[in-house]
């Protein structure tokens, strides 16, 4: 039988997921070419409000995230063992990769941006399916990280 290390399937449910989204998003665009654009057409600069919205969607659920993780861990201490079940690993490993994506998609949404708005580089397809597929991976991570907790406790 092969034996894994705690949180195992967290990381392949994290990492498939964000496949899996990107791929669907990916085939979503598949007409599309590129390269894209932030701004709605005629409209310059019309994507900064749209961005601050969704940096503060993703800050919003990296403030629950973390802070659930830190409430978990931090509850371990009043523990006889003084340690979470192993089965706590995989749902904490969702909710740091859902950290993790979004913390992603914050900064290369925003370098994105910044290269477009200063015509440096084209946004294109791959980026373009790449943020959403990380922002997309970030709240699934998140909810079924915390699906995978509840589970674990009422059962």
């Amino acid at each position: 039988m092969w034996n894994t290390f705690n949180g195992f399937c967290g990381i392949l449910v994290a990492i498939a997921s964000f496949l899996f989204i990107w791929l669907l998003v990916w085939l979503s665009k598949r007409s599309e070419d590129g390269p894209f654009t932030f701004d709605a057409p005629g409209k310059p600069g019309s994507f900064e409000k749209l961005l601050q919205i969704y940096i503060d969607i993703l800050k919003y659920v990296l403030g629950l995230a973390s802070g659930s993780i830190i409430l978990l861990i931090g509850s371990s201490s009043f523990r006889k063992s003084g340690y979470l079940p192993s089965a706590f690993a995989s749902p904490l490993v969702l909710l740091t990769a859902s950290i993790f994506f979004g913390l992603l998609v914050m900064l290369l949404l925003t370098m994105g941006y910044e290269t477009y708005q200063h015509n440096t580089h084209p946004y294109t397809k791959i980026m373009y399916t790449r943020n959403i597929a990380l922002g997309l991976s970030s709240l699934f991570c998140f909810c079924i990280g915390y699906a995978w907790l509840i589970f674990i406790v009422t059962i």
